[in-house]
């Protein structure tokens, strides 16, 4: 693969960050990855992997991955360090949505502008094919990881994963979200909620990156603080979103929590409060890069685009 452009370059003379270009640029280099990642086949899995090709290569923000790609390059990472990496990222955010919409979790019906899986392959085959993109993630990043990085390196990048994911992470932090419906939840419980439930992966994804791109221990703590920070921002202003915006604009049905008795930022401290909250979260996150230099502009870039997003 041909080296990107880079932004950034350390030493070099400031100028506009252009965003949308990164994210562009980025985002096909992930989009050309993921397509390969879960071939199709004429076989009997066909039916499985056509459903897992479905959800994965659905388009979306790609946000998870590029924050991968992102933190690598930051600390003078090769991007393709991290591909892999990005690519696993996005199998098990995507096993999580598709987990996420089936009618024993939040029952949707759009997801990203379309049919959710389950409206599509069924119920069981959905649940298959978020079972095959979080077991397969793994494969992809033993065997990509180990191109790029040492074995000491490796394990510890898939045992972050692991954790952000699983009952510690996400998957714990889902479970706190169901069994809170119908309940209030004061501010410190909803914090640690969507700690595990969203804002765990994005610290996997930002230290993750960082690793395989050969940070040191500093780097990584820094990077840990803003990942904790825009993690957090990230999901105050999703739950700002699913009060303010329309279905047609984010692709999914909105004031859905407030309708299923789900604690939010907005219904405890009001939308204004939690808006406040989220650029407090983002100027914590910013500060957390203040030793980096310009080839971190991206990841400060898209610290910003976290609360200033309509979608």
């Amino acid at each position: 693969m041909a080296e990107p452009k880079p932004y950034g370059e350390a030493g070099g003379s400031a100028r506009a960050f252009d965003l949308g270009g990164y994210l562009k640029s980025r985002g096909a280099i992930v989009e050309r990855a993921l397509a390969g990642v879960v071939a199709e086949s004429d076989g009997a899995a066909t039916r499985l992997l056509e459903a897992m090709r479905y959800s994965l290569l659905a388009g979306g923000k790609r946000l998870r991955p590029i924050l991968a790609l992102a933190a690598c390059e930051a600390v003078g990472g090769a991007l393709d360090a991290a591909l892999p990496y990005a690519c696993a990222m996005e199998m098990i955010h995507t096993y999580s949505l598709i987990h996420d919409d089936l009618p024993c979790m939040d029952d949707d019906d759009l997801r990203r502008g379309r049919p959710t899986n389950h409206k599509v392959y069924g119920e069981a085959l959905a649940t298959l094919a978020g079972d095959g993109l979080l077991t397969d993630a793994f494969k992809v990043l033993a065997r990509g990881g180990a191109q790029a990085a040492s074995p000491a390196v490796l394990l510890e990048t898939i045992a972050e994963l692991a954790e952000a994911a699983g009952s510690a992470g996400m998957v714990g932090g889902q479970a706190i979200d169901l069994l809170g419906e119908g309940r209030a939840l004061g501010l410190a419980e909803l914090e640690v909620m969507h700690r595990r439930k969203t804002g765990a992966l994005f610290v996997a994804a930002v230290c993750g990156g960082a690793r395989l791109g050969g940070a040191n221990p500093a780097q990584l703590a820094a990077l840990r603080e803003y990942a904790r920070a825009l993690g957090l921002a990230f999901q105050v202003i999703d739950d700002v979103l699913d009060v303010e915006a329309s279905t047609e604009a984010i692709g999914k049905r909105t004031n859905k929590d407030g309708a299923r008795g789900k604690s939010t930022y907005p219904a405890l401290m009001g939308v204004e409060r939690a808006r406040e909250l989220a650029h407090n979260l983002i100027a914590q996150a910013t500060d957390a890069l203040r030793e980096f230099d310009n080839r971190a502009e991206p990841l400060r870039a898209l610290a910003a685009y976290a609360v200033e997003r309509k979608l």
